[in-house]
């Protein structure tokens, strides 16, 4: 039976891997084989014990800080990812290119990172939109509106939207 240490860090490893919109199969895919998807989900249900060495490998497979990969280490200290902004790729091509330019370039940055090139949408997380009005140098929510005008995000993200 498993600890309530490896639930808890197989849950952070689940959360980890679903932000980033993979499945266990999707982690062999990507992966090319090195992490197999029977043995990364019994890391997630605690019945297999994980060494510090395959667990700085996985946080280095999934872009992340070791310690984002244990339990109440992370900044959000729930094992429920924050809430995504899904940008509608198929209007951003309708905005003007003078206004559309930044956030063209940094969707064509995280397409190569996840190697997800499917052209219609683009689930971007909180991080992201936080880089994202640096660049356009406005607040998130003032962005958010933006986007909304444009047509690039449904009016239901201001939802999603974490207080100013």
């Amino acid at each position: 039976m498993p600890s309530d240490y490896a639930r808890a860090l197989g849950s952070r490893l689940r959360s980890i891997r679903t932000q980033q919109g993979l499945s266990l199969h999707g982690v062999e895919e990507k992966s090319q084989g090195r992490w197999k998807a029977v043995v990364v989900g019994s890391y997630e249900r605690g019945d297999r014990a994980v060494t510090v060495q395959k667990l700085a490998e996985l946080a280095d497979f999934y872009g992340v800080p070791v310690g984002e990969l244990l339990p109440g280490a992370g900044p959000a200290g729930s094992t429920e990812p924050p809430p995504r902004l899904v940008l509608d790729l198929e209007r951003l091509s309708l905005v003007p290119a003078e206004k559309a330019g930044p956030l063209a370039r940094y969707v064509s940055t995280i397409q190569s990172q996840r190697g997800d090139y499917n052209g219609k949408v683009l689930s971007v997380r909180q991080e992201d939109l936080r880089t994202l009005a640096v660049i356009y140098d406005t607040s998130p929510s003032v962005l958010v509106e933006q986007f909304i005008v444009w047509g690039v995000l449904n009016p239901e993200a201001r939802r999603a939207l974490p207080l100013d």
